[in-house]
């Protein structure tokens, strides 16, 4: 009974002629069944499955350059079992090249296969487009410079959650990765509130709009008396080390706080942060501007970009700026409890809600006799 039309392909005479010995026709055909493959305008279950044993049987026998043209044809087609796609990653060289640029999609296995001869690729997968959100959470875990900066490069990708949030925290101490987080438009200005010394003038005035909505909801603790006299002092003695003490302290700050922006001229502008969360007044802000530091004093245009910094930032929100770029909350120094008067109406209610909420002395327990009586 002759076969069907529909039926696949006898391949077993080709493949016995593949064992004669000196005659190595394996990569011619993988070849030729990868072209019928890729050009076939369907596939049913049978045929794909028949290809892929097929293929994977082949593709760790056959030479590199075949290896590489058939990843080239393969990883591009959707219809390509994985296993395949697999098995060709695992080649390494070319072939494996050939499927991190090419494939749809980057599963998890096959970035494992691509990765199983220990070759550096990481920041070649993550520079691909559509990579899932796992696979993106799982390269951001790497905190290598180069991968951050291919996924914050890679706008065919989403940032959110916990990745962005890594990412976000290592831009403080990178500059270059910063700048290509910023210009991302997927990321919120209120995600970027830590990179706003790295933004650009424009960048910096949508931060600071998003922080003074929020910072303007919540209370804002006095500013330490006296302050802005010691540290106008200090700046005109030109007694750095005790200005920038005096100015920590005042904050609740580390001494070297500064220390975290590398530079000079984000630092300085981290320092009128500091100046305005202290409550400082603007003249004594110009003031410090004008002594503290000559090189600064000397630049008018310089001078005048601190006091326009100073200006458009209210003090709650240089607050919110200087712990969001610091990654630490303040810590109030010397502020006590909230005042509570010993008299009048409201101490009557408190002193009336603290009996209310007082313990009561437990009752001696009494023990019950043998007999029957009770005994104290």
């Amino acid at each position: 009974m002759p076969p069907s039309v529909d039926a696949p392909p006898d391949l077993s005479g080709l493949l016995e002629l593949s064992r004669i010995e000196n005659l190595d026709l394996k990569p011619v055909i993988l070849r030729v069944q990868t072209d019928l493959f890729v050009r076939a305008p369907g596939r049913d279950r049978t045929e794909v499955e028949i290809f892929e044993s097929l293929a994977c049987g082949l593709i760790p026998t056959v030479d590199e350059e075949t290896a590489r043209v058939v990843a080239g044809k393969l990883a591009p087609c959707p219809e390509t079992p994985p296993a395949v796609l697999e098995a060709l990653a695992l080649r390494g060289g070319g072939a494996r090249d050939a499927v991190v640029e090419l494939a749809p999609t980057l599963s998890h296995r096959l970035i494992e296969a691509a990765l199983a001869d220990g070759s550096d690729l990481a920041a070649r997968i993550a520079a691909r487009a559509g990579l899932n959100r796992e696979v993106v959470d799982e390269l951001s875990r790497e905190g290598r410079p180069e991968i951050d900066r291919a996924l914050a490069a890679n706008l065919g990708i989403t940032l959110r959650g916990a990745t962005l949030a890594r990412l976000v925290g290592r831009g403080r101490g990178d500059p270059d990765l910063a700048k290509l987080l910023l210009v991302r438009p997927d990321v919120s200005a209120a995600d970027l509130v830590p990179l706003y010394l790295h933004a650009d003038p424009i960048r910096r005035d949508v931060i600071g709009r998003t922080v003074e909505a929020t910072a303007a909801l919540r209370p804002c603790p006095p500013p330490p008396r006296g302050l802005g006299e010691d540290l106008t002092r200090l700046s005109g003695a030109q007694d750095v080390p005790a200005f920038m003490a005096a100015l920590a302290d005042g904050l609740g700050l580390p001494r070297d706080f500064l220390t975290v922006v590398a530079d000079p001229g984000a630092r300085y502008d981290l320092l009128t942060l500091g100046l305005r969360a202290a409550g400082l007044h603007e003249e004594e802000a110009v003031y410090i501007f004008l002594t503290l530091n000559q090189g600064v004093a000397r630049s008018a245009e310089r001078v005048a970009a601190l006091v326009r910094l100073f200006r458009t930032v209210s003090r709650p929100a240089s607050r919110d700026l200087v712990a969001a770029i610091l990654d630490r909350p303040f810590t109030e120094r010397g502020r006590s409890e909230a005042h509570q008067p010993l008299h009048g109406p409201e101490a009557k209610l408190r002193q009336g809600a603290e009996r209310t909420a007082a313990p009561r002395t437990p009752l001696p327990i009494r023990v019950r006799s043998a007999s029957g009586g009770e005994t104290g």
